[in-house]
């Protein structure tokens, strides 16, 4: 974890205070870094927008005269360094998000630049550990891949008032205070996110806790794509679900066309390894193919949306430079 990097300023000199400041502030970095999270979309993103509002907050703290909690006024610095990395930015997406589904003989095509994706991101970088299993769970509900993609078709303060409101819980006042604007405001900007997240068809997925028969169905996931029998991972598969492998564009829908890619262009597949991760409050792997002078090198990361007794989508993340060091998983697996 990134220490708070900061030299003092002439607000709090003392080392004493120094110390306290540092590990007062710290304490809220998790629950700061997944709201960042799903205001940006990316990772490491959300964590440079927490080291802005730490930095902002010590420059600042001289001011903070505790009308507010801590927590409730680091919330209000974090949102406002979020507006501003927005700005006018085009909006993350999925590959769902930007092309109908193709077949399996359509060209991988460019790869599109990392920006244009939401990323993936570790649990237990944005959802804090221990607290009430209520909060807990809407964390980790928030912070799924359909959610979080979904946040992205709403205009930033729109986005800021329905995490504040739903998410976590804020009452219209302060949101409207935050952002210097009228509880009729918040209020309509509300309604309108609303229903532009229902128009999302979000459903039930993998964030909740793995029961034996969810647990159960991973164990089938990881043994079928290990031995590549693609006639037992396609019936672990929703018949609608989606596979996508960002930085690419080119996503597929129907169990024909995922068998024929990874028999086709993903043949170079059979024979992986996969190591269990969480992400994105779903269950996650980390894929590593057959090197050529012996082991596994790092190839892609699933992460897997589950609804019921099926998969609903796997989304294959093959920036693993950039990912793998980021959950923890190792450069490569020895024979």
């Amino acid at each position: 974890m990134t220490e708070i990097a900061i030299t003092p300023t002439e607000s709090v000199s003392a080392t004493g205070e120094h110390n306290a400041l540092a590990s007062r502030l710290e304490q809220h970095r998790v629950e700061l870094t997944g709201h960042c999270y799903r205001m940006l979309g990316a990772a490491f993103e959300a964590e440079d927008a927490v080291q802005e509002t730490f930095i902002r907050a010590w420059r600042s703290y001289d001011r903070f005269e505790g009308r507010a909690t801590l927590r409730s006024w680091l919330y209000r610095i974090a949102t406002n360094v979020c507006l501003d990395m927005l700005g006018s930015r085009q909006r993350r997406a999925r590959p769902m998000d930007l092309s109908s589904a193709l077949s399996a003989s359509t060209p991988l095509g460019p790869m599109l630049a990392e920006t244009t994706w939401v990323e993936p991101v570790p649990d237990e970088r944005v959802v804090p550990a221990g607290g009430d299993p209520a909060d807990i769970a809407i964390a980790r509900e928030s912070i799924r891949l359909a959610f979080v993609a979904a946040l992205q078709h709403l205009p930033p303060r729109q986005r800021a008032v329905l995490i504040l409101r739903e998410v976590l819980h804020w009452h219209a006042d302060e949101v409207a205070e935050l952002l210097g604007t009228t509880v009729a405001s918040v209020n309509s900007a509300l309604q309108r996110a609303r229903v532009t997240m229902a128009s999302r068809q979000l459903g039930a997925d993998g964030s909740q806790a793995l029961d034996d028969e969810r647990q159960a169905l991973l164990r089938r996931y990881v043994d079928a794509f290990e031995r590549y029998d693609m006639d037992s991972l396609t019936s672990l598969l929703h018949e609608d679900a989606t596979w996508s492998m960002p930085p690419y564009e080119l996503w597929l829908q129907t169990h024909h066309d995922i068998r024929s890619w990874c028999l086709g262009p993903g043949i170079g597949c059979r024979g992986s390894r996969l190591l269990p991760t969480t992400a994105n409050g779903s269950p996650a792997f980390g894929q590593y193919k057959p090197a050529p002078g012996g082991g596994w090198e790092p190839w892609a990361l699933h992460v897997l949306e589950v609804e019921g007794d099926r998969i609903t989508g796997v989304t294959f993340f093959l920036d693993t430079a950039r990912f793998f060091p980021l959950f923890g998983l190792p450069p490569a697996i020895d024979a």
